[in-house]
């Protein structure tokens, strides 16, 4: 177990170099395109080589990671790195189902790949930046949008495809190129590196599927489902708190601005002049200059739109000052009366008041504004007006789809990393193990196994090789131990079993031989009959016949009791029993008696050991070996199946062994003469398929036939 314990960890740090490996050829390739302004991107050579060798997830870590790297010299690629997860898992997927030695997979891999690649990459540059990256990619769109007289949108995207179908045909060949100069061994020893466990084949793979079927939550598709959902759930919430950070920091910013615009302003305007402005407008002295530093207050401070000055009425303002906006909106006239939008309502005590107010956010006539309305103090600190400073937010609204943009597909990298991770270590540690401890058990407790059937399950749980380092390989060990112990226990019980079966055997030997040395024909008569009930048993076995009876226990113990069929003959007497000539009516009814005495010895047999198998059809033999398929025989004149089995296959060895043996009253029938008497019993006296069965299985009747005429 150590030893494959370290040959698990060796093959493990081949991959991670492998993966090392990958992402430095991509980032190298990638970083000469990007220098020398190539429109192509080959990073991905490195990520379709691991998928190959190692799967899906060491695949998407090398795409993802390749990304990350490339950030450091190309601030676009980490957003790319959901694509080249997508390029690694259907690389990963494609390549276990199809060879990519052939030509037309490779086509139809390439060609693939390229529609991701292309497509998506084009929807990501338009959304990002609003057109290509690359200026040569740029160019091409723009001519072939003219040539055409598509639009350019749909160009660029054409465009953008094609140059990633010649980068993925130029990266797809390089890849495979150097899947074929890796040797065998060591493709390998990587392929098996993921393992925890002996390596599982596609066919044990599928049997789980299969197996599973029936599961309504499978632990791997559940342990899946859990790392989706978690991921999923960490992407909107990580999304969510970065939305709202960004929207409160440049809040707070833009309201610093506006609000320095408003102290600026306020400073510059003569609050003794206030109402000579409002009721002469710009024929009061000194209105223009005071309204010319206002315009460079406002240019001078960043970002702000809008700049006022206003006297605060009961249910409106009256403007004083009103610069022109940038795009060109018409200023209120001097002593022009508005009314307060609905947003200042909850503000309207503490404007009437004179004092300062918290930012107000509108989203009205001059779009979405965030205002700040600072005082204007006389020399006894009374407030005369409100000077109103207006950042517009519509920008932010822009810039703030294009940052869901960017960290949506930042976190689509990363969210597909995980759940990637999720579903490989679910697998990997937890339901691939379970289904081959689950399968193994199976099959070591299907029941009616051979010793060396149980050895073999054993060793092929034990060649599992589990070591995850956790509960699971706990439970793993623990099964090894029962099974182990359990098979030992089915030795010991075996070997006691099989001492109890001889001892059984002797005893139904004896007793056979207590009738037989008192019958002077019937020698070898219970060995030859046992034979033959063998030969029949197997041949209505091989014929299908009565398969809901024929087991391997019922035939052994058939074959093990038929011995006693005539164990009620030891209360026949001598006189009848050996007598040379025919018997009388009495005598015959007397001899008939040995079916019910048999039956009567075995049945308090039965009842003294509990009930054996072997003894039942022993019963059933002695009791009815002279029962006819018509119903004519006797003790109890049944007919057709309502016979035991047992008892139809006795009576058809009993008399051809009768038949063909020499007895004090009669010589042997010659073989034919026997075997055409046993077929002119057929569906008279005997079982059809029984006779049918002893017909076809003549040479080893006349084996057995042989055998005891030499002796």
């Amino acid at each position: 177990m150590k030893a494959n314990y370290r040959k698990h960890e060796r093959e493990g740090s081949l991959r991670l170099i492998l993966i090392l490996i990958g992402i430095a050829v991509n980032v190298l390739l990638s970083l000469i395109c990007y220098k020398f302004k190539l429109p192509l991107y080959l990073d991905t050579a490195g990520t379709i080589v691991v998928s190959v060798l190692a799967g899906y997830f060491p695949g998407v870590v090398t795409g993802v990671s390749t990304n990350l790297a490339c950030y450091l010299f190309n601030e676009y690629s980490i957003y790319f790195g959901f694509i080249s997860a997508l390029i690694a898992i259907f690389t990963a997927l494609f390549s276990k189902k199809r060879s990519l030695r052939e030509p037309v997979n490779i086509v139809i891999y390439v060609l693939v790949i390229s529609f991701i690649s292309g497509v998506i990459s084009a929807f990501n540059q338009w959304g990002i930046e609003g057109g290509p990256q690359n200026e040569a990619i740029n160019d091409a769109s723009v001519m072939f949008s003219q040539a055409s007289g598509i639009s350019l949108f749909r160009s660029f995207v054409i465009t953008n495809t094609v140059y990633n179908f010649i980068d993925k045909t130029l990266t797809t060949g390089l890849a495979l190129l150097t899947l074929f100069f890796i040797p065998l061994k060591i493709r390998t020893a990587i392929r098996n590196s993921g393992w925890v466990q002996k390596p599982l084949t596609d066919e044990e793979l599928k049997s789980f599927k299969k197996r599973n079927s029936d599961t309504l939550f499978p632990i791997g598709r559940r342990m899946s489902l859990i790392f989706l959902v978690l991921s999923l759930g960490l992407v909107l919430v990580m999304g969510s708190i970065s939305l709202q950070i960004y929207y409160d920091r440049v809040r707070e910013e833009r309201t610093d601005y506006a609000r320095r615009a408003a102290i600026f302003a306020a400073d510059v305007i003569d609050p003794d002049r206030i109402s000579d402005y409002l009721a002469n407008g710009r024929a009061a002295e000194g209105y223009d200059e005071t309204e010319r530093i206002l315009y460079r207050i406002r240019d001078m401070v960043k970002d702000v739109q809008f700049l006022y000055v206003l006297k605060v009425e009961e249910g409106g303002c009256n403007f004083i000052f009103d610069l022109e906006g940038y795009d060109g909106e018409e200023p209120y006239a001097p002593g022009e009366f508005v009314p307060f939008e609905e947003e200042f309502t909850p503000y309207l005590d503490d404007l009437y008041a004179g004092r300062e107010i918290e930012p107000v956010v509108t989203n009205g006539v001059w779009n979405w504004l965030l205002t700040v309305y600072y005082p204007v103090l006389d020399e006894n600190g009374i407030c005369v007006c409100y000077v109103g400073a207006d950042v517009s937010l519509n920008y932010v609204t822009e810039y703030l789809q294009s940052f869901i943009l960017k960290v949506m597909l930042v976190m689509a990298g990363f969210f597909m990393l995980i759940v990637t991770y999720g579903i490989y270590t679910s697998n990997i540690y937890m339901a691939y193990p379970i289904n081959a401890i689950a399968s193994c058990v199976d099959g070591f407790t299907k029941g009616e196994e051979t010793q060396e059937e149980l050895d073999r399950d054993v060793k092929t749980i034990q060649s599992l090789d589990i070591h995850t380092n956790d509960e699971v390989e706990q439970l793993y060990r623990a099964i090894c131990r029962m099974t182990s112990g359990i098979a030992e226990q089915m030795r010991e019980t075996r070997y006691y079993a099989e001492s109890n079966q001889k001892m059984q055997n002797g005893l139904i030997i004896t007793m056979a031989d207590m009738v037989e040395n008192r019958d002077s024909d019937t020698g070898a008569h219970v060995q030859k009959t046992s034979a033959y009930v063998r030969i029949i048993l197997n041949g209505l076995r091989r014929r299908g016949y009565y398969p809901e009876k024929l087991s391997d226990k019922y035939i052994n113990d058939v074959v093990m009791s038929a011995p006693l069929h005539d164990v009620g003959k030891i209360n026949i007497p001598d006189s009848i029993l050996n007598k040379p000539g025919k018997l009388t009516d009495e005598e015959y009814e007397i001899m008939k008696t040995h079916t019910t005495a048999g039956k009567k010895i075995l049945e308090n047999a039965i009842a003294t050991v509990k009930g054996e198998n072997y003894l039942k059809e022993a019963r059933n033999m002695a009791a009815y070996h002279h029962e006819r398929w018509d119903g004519k025989g006797y003790p109890e004149g049944l007919h057709g199946e309502v016979i035991p089995l047992s008892a139809r296959v006795m009576s058809v060895a009993d008399v051809f062994d009768a038949l063909a043996s020499p007895r004090v009253y009669k010589p042997a029938f010659p073989l034919e003469k026997a075997l055409s008497i046993i077929e002119e019993g057929k569906g008279t006296q005997f079982d059809p398929k029984c006779v049918e069965v002893f017909m076809e299985s003549l040479p080893e009747v006349k084996k057995v036939l042989k055998q005891y005429q030499e002796e």
